[in-house]
């Protein structure tokens, strides 16, 4: 708390992948900005994993695409099979390079990495430790009031000119500052596991269609795997025994005798913010939209709003732009975006429910595998044209 100052060109709130990932750009256009994250240390456990090339790309702009791809795992290909047969491969190398992967890493390593870039470039920058705990709108600024998370509770004020929420799914910014968020609770339910690796798939994502329901399984280094199975109702506590035994009856895969790592079970939700602006508060990533985690999207369409956003605010920082205006522009686009991915994300979902007539979609997915679709899956899946293309 005593790093804060009392006043900050723009204030962001959460310190995650994509509150990291603004400040290092806004810090890299010489904009000076706070993040302020509540957590007062990075939670070490896996989340999101893939990383798509379109990001990378954007990495690349800020110097850690190579750290990033140093640490993780390239999946340049997706074997598809039914209960019954191998339906074909989806191969990343026909994409656009230079990336034609999609990068596996646990998301508190590339936290970590995005972390030590940025106090890199300003150690004072993030401020762990740090609770919003009000906010208040004013014509030319936005007053926060700033709760201590350690020892004393200490509280102070700060006034920013701009402040964005990047404080995920329960996002207190989008809340205390009044914006809707509307969607729904599909009846999608996963359970999901790491284990050591003992499978031949090697770097390679397998993808099981199976007429009880989807199984995927993504290599995560270190000789580990992480399983994604559909489940007929929602598991609060999964025990490995669960999960076991769904992967051996759909595919007659045993994973006794590994070791296990983590166990999760959760459920699938389509929300989005309306607008992601008003006036100087703005939203981004898990704050803004949240859409199915099937495909691996999430994160990733974070990055893109705050890759965008961090150009709105040089505008508006340097007075060449109108708050509003900007906020109305950045609106209007990501949500296209949010949209389009959250319809892509649906199709994946709906492709791996289960089926008593499970032919015709397992012959879509024949088609989209092994004739020239196959082109354009792997540049739909590796997000490709969210902010072009009609699909």
């Amino acid at each position: 708390m005593n790093k804060l100052n009392k006043a900050y060109p723009v204030a962001i709130v959460g310190g995650g992948p994509v509150g990291l990932f603004l400040a290092i750009l806004l810090r890299l256009r010489n904009i000076d900005c706070v993040v302020l994250e509540k957590r007062t240390s990075r939670i070490t456990h896996s989340r999101s994993l893939g990383i798509h090339p379109v990001s990378l790309e954007l990495m690349e702009e800020i110097g850690l695409a190579n750290p990033l791809i140093e640490e993780g795992i390239k999946i340049r290909r997706g074997m598809a099979w039914s209960e019954h047969k191998k339906l074909g491969v989806l191969s990343f190398e026909s994409c656009p390079g230079p990336y034609r992967f999609v990068l596996s890493l646990p998301q508190y390593k590339t936290e970590q990495l995005l972390e030590n870039k940025l106090n890199n470039i300003d150690p004072r920058c993030l401020v762990r430790g740090a609770r919003l705990a009000g906010l208040k709108q004013n014509r030319t600024s936005v007053d926060l009031s700033i709760q201590s998370e350690g020892r004393g509770g200490q509280s102070c004020s700060i006034r920013c000119n701009l402040l964005v929420g990047c404080d995920g799914n329960n996002s207190f910014v989008r809340n205390a500052a009044g914006f809707s968020f509307d969607g729904k609770q599909y009846p999608d339910t996963y359970v999901m596991g790491d284990f050591s690796d003992n499978t031949d798939l090697g770097n390679a994502a397998g993808i099981f269609l199976h007429s009880a329901g989807l199984i995927e399984s993504f290599p995560l280094g270190r000789e580990r795997r992480r399983w994604v199975v559909k489940t007929d109702h929602f598991i609060p506590s999964p025990d490995r025994t669960t999960l076991e035994t769904m992967i051996r009856r759909r595919i007659n895969h045993e994973l006794s005798g590994t070791t296990n790592y983590m166990l999760s079970s959760f459920g699938v939700q389509k929300y989005l913010a309306n607008p992601m602006a008003n006036r100087r508060i703005f939203l981004a990533g898990d704050a803004a939209h949240i859409i199915s985690p099937i495909g691996g999207q999430g994160m990733n369409l974070g990055w893109f709003d705050a890759h965008a956003l961090s150009g709105h605010l040089k505008k508006m920082i340097t007075g060449k732009a109108d708050p509003a205006e900007q906020g109305e522009q950045y609106s209007a686009s990501r949500r296209r975006a949010a949209r389009k991915a959250a319809r892509r994300a649906e199709l994946n979902m709906r492709l791996g429910r289960s089926s008593l007539f499970p032919y015709p979609k397992n012959g879509l997915v024949w088609l989209m595998l092994n004739t020239p679709l196959k082109r354009l899956m792997a540049q739909v899946f590796t997000m490709r044209g969210l902010d072009k293309w009609p699909i």
